[in-house]
């Protein structure tokens, strides 16, 4: 995504007759901007099977057979039972990373790993990927064990998910709400929510894997219901005001140090602990090695996020850095018949 510098912060506009960011677009002025209503919306949870928030507030839709909420049809799916039963993040391969164009047209057979079919099996029954069939809007739902509040993931913007960001930031005031995009093309994204014709990740935390905590549980419950809530006003012929708000772009993943060996020679520095979405800058700590040496970051400034993330010691990230950028975005209702 084209960006231009303003400190440590950029500020984008996009054309105002598109759905969607245009990488290559300079800005012009905002119009109104109709969108179609949105009839069928998916709540995922137990993508990862020991993320319990979106595992219980699926189980809890289920139970009580929640299938409409006025102008909508929601679909309550628990994404990876399987799982779920054991209370781990997979069983086989991790489900969220198993649906590029490449992975769910690939041939299956019975040895594949379960979360590759699994992927195929909720492509058919949500989607399919950029298809005209898909859910108008997948939501999956997601903990971490990092201090980033309240966080929307999505890849591309567009004029919903960014209205959706700016009415839970209205609406919620118990924890920071955020939003992290993932600059990936459309074929290469990974994750469930780009099956939908709209979709985002909600990921809150902090909260340890295979936990439930009440008050992360009702912070994400939250932003479901004012997600349905935003979506009826919308269909029933609202017009929702342009505005602007602040997105984090993932720039680069940071490993732990290693030795020769690949084992761990540091941990996470107590000055950056915790500290998600708070701007490093060149010369702040990073880690604290396990002889008492700190470890300073160098060069741009950038922000911090899933620091320390428990699940992501496999995949040896011990934190990813991002740019800032405010995007400005039109009015919005629904197309009228």
């Amino acid at each position: 995504m084209s960006e231009t510098e303003t400190s440590h912060d950029d500020k984008s506009c996009v054309p105002a007759d598109s759905p969607t960011l245009d990488n290559s677009s300079s800005c012009t002025q905002m119009e109104h901007v109709s969108l179609a209503p949105l009839s069928r919306v998916a709540i995922c949870g137990g993508t990862h099977g020991n993320e319990m928030t979106g595992v219980y507030i699926v189980k809890e839709m289920q139970r009580k057979k929640v299938k409409a909420a006025g102008s909508l049809y929601v679909t309550p799916v628990l994404t990876n039972p399987r799982a779920v039963e054991v209370c781990r993040r997979y069983t086989d391969k991790d489900l969220n990373r198993c649906f590029t164009d490449a992975l769910l047209s690939s041939p299956v057979t019975d040895s594949a790993p379960y979360e590759l079919r699994r992927a195929q099996e909720l492509n058919a029954q949500l989607g399919p990927k950029g298809g005209k069939e898909a859910v108008d809007l997948l939501v999956d739902l997601h903990n971490t064990t990092a201090n980033m509040g309240l966080c929307l993931i999505f890849y591309s913007l567009d004029w919903l998910t960014l209205h959706l960001l700016k009415y839970m930031q209205n609406k919620i005031s118990s924890v920071p709400v955020r939003a992290i995009q993932l600059d990936i093309p459309l074929s290469d994204a990974y994750s469930l929510e780009v099956v939908g014709k709209h979709g985002f990740a909600i990921e809150v935390g902090p909260q340890p894997h295979g936990v439930l905590r009440a008050d992360i549980f009702n912070v994400a419950k939250k932003a479901v219901d004012l997600t349905l809530e935003f979506i009826q006003e919308f269909n029933a012929g609202r017009t929702f005001e342009g505005g602007e708000v602040e997105a984090f772009t993932l720039v680069k993943s940071i490993d732990y140090p290693r030795d020769s060996s690949g084992e761990i020679t540091a941990a996470i520095h107590p000055e950056l602990q915790d500290n998600d979405f708070q701007l490093l800058r060149s010369g702040d700590p990073l880690f604290l090695s396990f002889s008492g040496e700190t470890v300073i970051h160098e060069g741009e400034d950038l922000y911090p996020f899933f620091i320390n993330e428990c699940a992501y010691y496999e995949k040896k990230v011990a934190f990813q850095l991002a740019r800032k950028t405010t995007y400005s975005f039109p009015s919005v209702s629904v197309e009228k018949d």
